[in-house]
């Protein structure tokens, strides 16, 4: 996402970031909300670093920190540590697929309204950009050992568990599916409702496929 994670609230047992580690999270935002903005009005290809770094007045290599390609200002954060923690929070009587759509649909509907258009293009982009694709599929990786994670900690189930590293490479797998159908034309604002009723219809189908229940107390 582009905006960097808030500072939880009282009471939450997310640690708060610390001033430099929040000034870097506003940093790397800053560099992915101006290189999105440059991709909208001139084209990804069109966009160089260099322009990018200059937008979010910093060098190249402090692009290159934070991002090492291009493409990887696009691809970060899919799934986000702050989403991750709204699942891990959802109320306990939630089933996996349920928490998981509450920490999404939470996520969406509590973005500022610019960055929810980023968000809707940088999805765009990834639809769109063969090159973006092809990284989306090879950074899988990431979302799905993060969601298992979260799954984890939310069941009690051991570090690394086989059963839910597969249910969240599943999840992970039915997100993808909610975005515009191929060949649609975008939208002109974000279509949260629409992203919603996939999102439910991609829950309801995966609950009648997987089960993943809590660890069981010898």
């Amino acid at each position: 996402m582009p905006s960097p994670r808030p500072t939880p609230p009282p009471g939450s047992d997310v640690p708060a970031l610390g001033l430099r580690e929040r000034k870097k999270a506003r940093t790397k935002a800053e560099i992915q909300r101006q290189a999105l903005r440059l991709f909208n009005e001139q084209g990804y290809a069109e966009t160089s670093v260099e322009q990018i770094a200059a937008a979010a007045e910093v060098s190249p290599s402090t692009f290159f920190r934070y991002y090492p390609t291009k493409d990887d200002v696009v691809l970060a954060d899919f799934m986000d540590a702050r989403t991750m923690q709204l699942l891990i929070d959802a109320p306990a009587d939630l089933e996996p697929l349920a928490a998981l759509r509450h920490a999404v649909v939470g996520g969406m509907t509590t973005l500022p309204a610019e960055d929810l258009e980023l968000e809707t293009l940088r999805n765009q982009l990834i639809r769109t950009i063969p090159a973006l694709r092809r990284g989306m599929i090879a950074e899988m990786t990431r979302p799905i050992g993060l969601l298992a994670e979260a799954l984890e900690q939310r069941l009690g189930r051991g570090r690394g568990d086989p059963d839910v590293r597969m249910f969240a490479a599943a999840a992970i797998g039915a997100l993808l599916t909610i975005a515009e159908p191929e060949g649609a034309e975008p939208p002109a604002s974000p279509d949260v409702e629409g992203i919603t009723h996939r999102l439910d219809d991609a829950i309801t189908r995966l609950e009648t496929m997987l089960v993943l229940p809590p660890a069981v107390d010898q």
